[in-house]
């Protein structure tokens, strides 16, 4: 099976909390040992943030700002390359075509932000369908996508399964609203939607969420189910 994990920085190194980096490679490992295919774009998280609001105030600009948020993400994957052991066979990345060199040979591929104005959540989307995945993962602080934003909306209703061209008419709106939070970005929801990517979004606070989904299709958050999909064989083969 060929996944493509997009992992939230905020999910990965809130607090830059060693164990749960490490509970991370745990799972990537475990997954790499039951023969599944590996790519991972990390994000920057809360850190990323926290350098673009400080160099926002000494009046960098945009291009500037995305780039600092890149750096991050890319010390994110060093730091998620760094704590997976040598028999894993982690490659951390700039560049799509050695990400899925690595991949097929049967190594972990490690990537983080690529070009300014472009969030990991593209450059997972975009990795996704450039080697063709069977899955894309979405391990963000949500969990799952609703109708309206739940930290705003009491009465936000989370979908259990969506299309990929329905999952772009929730995103779109949410992505005009200033200060509103989508589940994924609106260029990363037009990408699955284009390739006809299945999908997750989940809560990945526990790295284990992640495994049970990979592995089994097992979590509590949204599918994101093209028309053309079916269920990947490796999970009928779990059932």
């Amino acid at each position: 099976m060929r996944v493509v994990i997009s992992l939230g920085g905020s999910v990965l190194a809130p607090d830059l909390d060693s164990s749960r980096v490490a509970g991370y490679a745990a799972v990537l490992e475990s997954l790499a040992d039951a023969g599944c295919e590996i790519g991972v774009v990390v994000g920057g998280g809360g850190v990323a943030r926290d350098y673009i609001t400080a160099a926002r105030a000494l009046d960098a600009n945009e291009v500037e700002l995305d780039q600092l948020g890149i750096d991050v993400t890319r010390l994110n994957a060093r730091l998620l390359g760094t704590a997976l052991g040598e028999d894993a066979n982690a490659v951390r990345t700039d560049e799509y075509d050695a990400a899925g060199a690595a991949l097929r040979r049967g190594d972990i591929a490690l990537m983080g932000g690529m070009t300014p104005g472009q969030t990991t959540d593209a450059v997972a989307a975009i990795l996704a369908e450039s080697v063709d995945a069977d899955l894309l993962v979405y391990a963000t602080s949500a969990d799952g996508v609703y109708d309206a934003d739940p930290a705003t909306d009491p009465d936000a209703t989370k979908f259990a399964s969506l299309s990929p061209a329905e999952l772009v008419d929730i995103v779109v709106p949410m992505s005009r609203d200033a200060g509103a939070s989508a589940p994924v970005d609106i260029l990363a929801a037009k990408l699955i939607d284009r390739s006809a990517m299945r999908s997750v979004v989940l809560d990945g606070t526990d790295p284990k969420t992640v495994e049970a989904a990979v592995r089994r299709g097992e979590h509590s958050g949204t599918d994101i189910v093209p028309e053309t999909s079916d269920d990947p064989v490796e999970w009928i083969h779990a059932e």
